[in-house]
């Protein structure tokens, strides 16, 4: 008498068989580039530019959206350029960006780069208002205009204080709506977004294209938030680990076609945490 293997076990053994070669065929989910944020390396840069810049060699960046500080951006740029680092944007501080526009666009020529970035509007902290978000939209507009002229695209870096409550959204919403989309475009530090307690995922599908520049970093498990844009470095862990959907945000960026994605690690922690970031963005399979 024949016996016969039960349909179930049959397609169990043969998915066990054929599962690695399955496993091995499956795309990455991150397709990007390996960027990382100089403020990640905020306390190595001050004790030599190029051997900071070595050791984010070593780690496997070919980008960084830096401006090298104090030091020159031709020479910062060389320093780059010798160990095959991309400098995709810059960033730039708020007063700087409105009353010395015409710096700001030569330094990021100087450095190659084409989108720059700021990541802080002035308010007191704690109480960012309407009227905070108005003039940094009416400067965003003048200055993004600006930038355009010179080939440059302008990028408002989000920070979590942008989530008050206003008519039938936020200030993050109004911030996004007011500006001119020919002019003005979004960095979204997924961090921050979690942290002022919005929704990442959400937010790249409601807008979309807006959004040209990601900063990946995780938060925390549990983490208490408030819509300061303020938390201490220890909330900070690598990529996989806090409470964020690293896999959904990525996939909505590749959706909206983001070709630019900056590892930023505000620990204390940085030479254990970033490579198991980059070891965890490696593992994901589409």
């Amino acid at each position: 008498m024949k016996k016969y293997i039960p349909l179930a076990v049959f397609i169990a053994i043969l998915f066990s068989a054929y599962a690695p070669a399955l496993a091995q065929n499956k795309k990455p989910l991150y397709k990007a580039a390996f960027g990382v944020a100089p403020y990640t390396f905020r306390k190595s840069f001050p004790n030599g530019v190029a051997a900071t810049l070595d050791t984010i060699q070593m780690m496997g960046f070919t980008e960084i959206e830096g401006g090298g500080g104090r030091m020159p951006p031709e020479e910062f740029k060389k320093l780059c350029n010798e160990r095959g680092i991309n400098i995709p944007g810059t960033g730039v501080g708020y007063e700087q960006l409105v009353k010395n526009t015409d710096s700001v666009v030569y330094r990021a020529k100087a450095l190659g780069a084409k989108y720059v970035m700021c990541a802080w509007i002035p308010h007191t902290t704690g109480s960012f208002n309407f009227e905070n978000a108005k003039k940094a939209v009416e400067d965003f507009n003048r200055v993004g205009k600006i930038l355009k002229e010179n080939g440059l695209i302008f990028c408002y870096h989000a920070h979590g204080y942008e989530f008050w409550p206003h008519e039938n959204g936020t200030l993050l919403d109004y911030i996004i709506n007011n500006t001119n989309p020919e002019y003005v475009s979004f960095e979204m530090d997924v961090f921050w977004i979690q942290f002022g307690g919005g929704d990442p995922v959400a937010l790249l599908k409601k807008y979309g294209n807006r959004w040209k520049l990601i900063h990946l970093k995780d938060l925390k498990k549990g983490t208490k938030k408030d819509l300061t844009g303020l938390t201490g470095g220890e909330n900070n862990v690598p990529l996989g680990e806090g409470e964020l959907d690293i896999p959904g945000i990525l996939r909505e960026a590749n959706k909206i076609g983001i070709k630019h994605f900056f590892i930023e690690d505000e620990s204390d922690q940085v030479i254990t945490q970033v490579p198991k970031s980059i070891a965890y963005l490696k593992s994901l399979k589409e």
